[in-house]
């Protein structure tokens, strides 16, 4: 079995080796990102919801910058939030700061009743630019 090849994103890798998991993992030219939240660096939630989902895009770019990519290449995302009647219209605000042009990357949003404490979770696949890091060179 090849050893996974996981990118962690500045700062952060105490959090996760606590939680047991990898950030990101990459694999034949894609990224796989586990689901991101509005996480203080302390692992606590960001108590306002606007300022959660703020901070959980900024740690998703924390992640796919240290794999040498953005957001822009990110070719499908999957949110989960707590409350969506309530939540949505706040959520979809802020995501449009951060999702930049059309064409944009396919989207599932999923209602739950749970996240730890969260009320938005972002988790995506990224296709990663030719030349990043961990990225096979063509011959």
């Amino acid at each position: 079995m090849t050893k996974r090849d996981i990118v962690f994103p500045p700062g952060r890798q105490a959090l996760y080796e606590k939680n047991r998991y990898s950030p990101a993992i990459r694999s034949n030219g894609f990224l796989f990102v586990s689901g991101q939240v509005g996480s203080r660096e302390d692992g606590s939630p960001e108590p306002d919801l606007e300022a959660q989902v703020r901070l959980a895009f900024e740690n998703l770019n924390g992640i796919l910058h240290a794999a040498g990519g953005s957001f822009e290449d990110v070719v499908d995302v999957t949110v989960f939030i707590v409350d969506p009647p309530s939540n949505f219209e706040t959520i979809l605000k802020v995501m449009g700061e951060y999702w930049g042009e059309a064409p944009h990357p396919t989207l599932t949003g999923i209602g739950v009743t749970w996240l730890y404490g969260f009320q938005f979770e972002i988790k995506v696949i990224a296709r990663l630019p030719e030349g990043s890091p961990g990225q096979a060179q063509a011959a």
